[in-house]
């Protein structure tokens, strides 16, 4: 069957993460040892190591990774032979062509590997090639050998929840990743430096915003005598930086990406609610009065950081972004990124004052998969919940213990201010052969993320945690607000993905069109829902409505 619903690849480049030694130990569990359906090995009881008597080969089928040297001859890789008795047999695929790949040897049904790991396969997919008895499901295999699966479906139930489809099977392993910031990640950033150099203090209201902009337009905060300084950019394309992405949230919830959320389990959108149009009203008014700068419609995320990144004088006074390296350097010469101060969510006209939630975002579903012709497929299995022990989570993330990183000192306190638990000695990021830079499941908790001790020379982690903490924490979204992941059927997410890019594509050039007044929100707003209507924005919510209710209200 030829798929047209195409598939990312997840490659995330996560900053930091992991944890300490826990759980799989070797010999502590004394149940018998279970027989797979191939008579050549005996897999040892859940939680036990080795897993397999005899050596034993699984054929793995990855996508490379652009800081892996070798999967083969990795040393996360030897260890995990050592400690299992499990030999990897690796088909490692050009991440250029992962997909197309992938879609060909799922559809063509030959010479399936044991696993497909690290592409990220759609929930989508999942449904179809597991009911055509091509992906194996997991249920039995977790329920007699899930140690470390259990104990994460214990601690974070958000994960078993969103990879369990509508027919109660879970078909896939995630890499997990609780990153707690980035739960959070709709802000606004503002110069410091102008506000102190203007005696303002940090706006809390929309109004109280459009006059710091105003300042920031007139008083020449920079000192330079020029008229040069940009009170509040943005870009339709960088990080988080379109220029609906924080401020709607004080008119009306504004989730971002698609734009869908629940209202009492009904599947909505923003963008046809009075308030959205309110929320237009006031970015046409920044327009108007030049404190929007025109370019944040048109311009891409580097000329973003090119007017953050100004010689000589800052000239950027604000933008909304997931972080400051969005529109700065990093560790730059100028060091300009550390005197960005994020605003906490604006209080809206109507009392509306919302910081939008990732709240799935920790979940990387369709990471793991094991074929149902695999002949491995316990081995496979437990191979893949060792994977979610925390010392083994840190080894394949960050490397080898006492080489790339270390146990905490007692005394040595971690990104969130409590007793740290690791200390992460070498940098990560560069091409290497000691981890599997994040490619397969692990298990990457709040807990073992900010344990990691505070670098006072690398701040960044440590003001993303306090911005996200004290500016935004306070006014997160609530969870029954939103939309969980959910499975389409393939005909679902062939129409699905057909009306998403219509809808969207419209509703952005709308908002454009609104904040430059080349439309007219008194005028045309009615004939841009009824474009909507057109567009088929009723069928979209249906079928979104339906694969919410297959799931959650049977």
């Amino acid at each position: 069957m030829k798929i047209r619903r195409f598939m990312g690849i997840v490659i995330t480049i996560i900053m930091l993460t992991t944890g300490i030694l826990s759980g799989c130990s070797k010999g502590d569990n004394n149940t018998s040892e279970t027989k797979n359906e191939d008579p050549q090995y005996a897999v040892s009881p859940a939680g036990q190591l080795p897993i397999t008597d005899e050596k034993t080969t699984i054929r793995i089928m990855v996508p490379d990774n652009a800081v892996v040297e070798d999967f083969a001859t990795n040393e996360f890789t030897k260890y995990l032979e050592e400690q299992t008795n499990i030999h990897i047999d690796w088909d490692v695929i050009p991440s250029s062509s992962a997909a197309e790949k992938l879609n060909l040897v799922l559809s063509s049904g030959d010479d399936l590997p044991d696993v497909i790991m690290g592409f990220g396969m759609s929930n989508s997919q999942q449904m179809i090639f597991g009911s055509q008895g091509i992906i194996l499901p997991l249920n039995d295999l977790m329920e007699q050998y899930g140690f470390e699966t259990k104990k994460m479906f214990e601690k974070l139930p958000i994960v078993k929840e969103s990879i369990t489809a509508p027919d109660g099977n879970i078909y896939s392993l995630p890499h997990t990743n609780e990153c707690f910031h980035c739960t959070l990640p709709r802000r606004m950033w503002i110069y410091q430096p102008w506000l102190d150099e203007l005696g303002l203090t940090m706006p809390t209201t929309t109004d109280e915003f459009y006059q710091v902009l105003k300042a920031f337009k007139e008083n020449d905060p920079n000192g330079n005598g020029k008229a040069d300084e940009i009170p509040l950019s943005g870009s339709p394309t960088g990080f988080y930086t379109g220029i609906d992405s924080f401020i709607m949230n004080a008119f009306i919830y504004n989730p971002g990406g698609d734009r869908v959320y629940l209202e009492n389990d009904q599947v909505v959108v923003p963008y046809g609610k009075p308030e959205w149009r309110e929320g237009l009203r006031y970015l046409n008014m920044l327009y108007k009065e030049k404190l929007l700068d025109p370019q944040s419609l048109t311009q891409d995320g580097d000329q973003l950081k090119r007017l953050g990144e100004n010689p000589d004088t800052a000239i950027l006074g604000s933008t909304a972004a997931m972080h400051m390296g969005v529109f700065s350097e990093f560790y730059g010469a100028s060091n300009r990124w550390l005197e960005y101060k994020t605003i906490p969510p604006l209080k809206g006209p109507n009392g509306v004052q919302v910081a939008p939630r990732e709240a799935y975002h920790l979940v990387g579903s369709g990471e793991y998969l094991i074929m149902k012709s695999s002949k491995h497929s316990e081995a496979a299995f437990r191979l893949a919940d060792y994977l979610y022990n925390e010392e083994v989570t840190l080894r394949s993330t960050i490397g080898r213990p006492g080489i790339e990183w270390t146990e905490a000192e007692a005394d040595e306190l971690g990104i969130n201010g409590q007793p740290a638990k690791w200390k992460q000695v070498m940098d990560w990021g560069t091409v290497q052969n000691v981890n599997w830079g994040q490619t397969g499941p692990s298990l990457r908790t709040n807990e073992l993320r900010l344990g990691e001790v505070a670098n006072s020379e690398k701040p960044l982690e440590v003001i993303m945690y306090d911005e996200a903490k004290n500016n935004y924490e306070p006014y997160q979204q609530n969870l029954e607000n939103v939309l969980p992941p959910l499975f389409f059927s393939n005909d679902q997410a062939i129409e699905i993905a057909d009306l998403s890019k219509t809808i969207n594509d419209y509703v952005e050039e709308m908002i454009a069109r609104f904040t430059t007044g080349d439309a007219n929100l008194d005028t045309e707003w009615d004939s841009y829902i009824d474009n909507l209507k057109k567009m088929n924005v009723d069928q979209y919510l249906s079928i979104y409505q339906e694969a919410y209710d297959s799931k959650y209200k049977k």
